[in-house]
């Protein structure tokens, strides 16, 4: 088990930036990924971005994206506050979703193996 809280949605124009936040606290076992995943009203939730988070791993701070976000978004992991962040920018009015924070005590190179979610953080990306 694991609590992710997630902050910094909102709105902004086509072309803008945001920032979010995700921290992660009363887990026994910390988590071996940390990831993003949206879903709008009528879809499907996708993976947007993960990274490896434990530092035992050889392969902490990897991160994975989807296509679609790629050169965009920047995934990042800051140890000491147990916090990812996902910095958005050239923001698009497809990116209006519904952000959440996940975790996986898995590797993450396959979105599918996230189970522990966020209560989720809106964003809205106006033309």
């Amino acid at each position: 088990q694991v609590q992710l809280v997630e902050s910094g949605g909102g709105s902004v124009q086509a072309g803008g930036s945001l920032r979010l936040s995700c921290a992660a606290s009363a887990y026994t076992y910390r988590p071996f990924c940390l990831g993003w995943f949206r879903q709008a009203p009528g879809m499907e939730r996708e993976g947007v971005a993960s990274i490896v988070t434990h530092l035992s791993s050889m392969y902490y701070a990897t991160t994975y994206y989807a296509d679609s976000v790629k050169g965009r978004f920047t995934i990042s992991h800051d140890n000491a506050k147990d916090t990812i962040y996902l910095q958005m920018n050239s923001l698009k009015p497809e990116d209006t979703s519904m952000y959440y924070c996940a975790a996986s005590w898995e590797p993450c190179h396959e979105f599918n193996v996230f189970d522990h979610w966020g209560q989720g953080t809106q964003v809205t990306v106006s033309s």
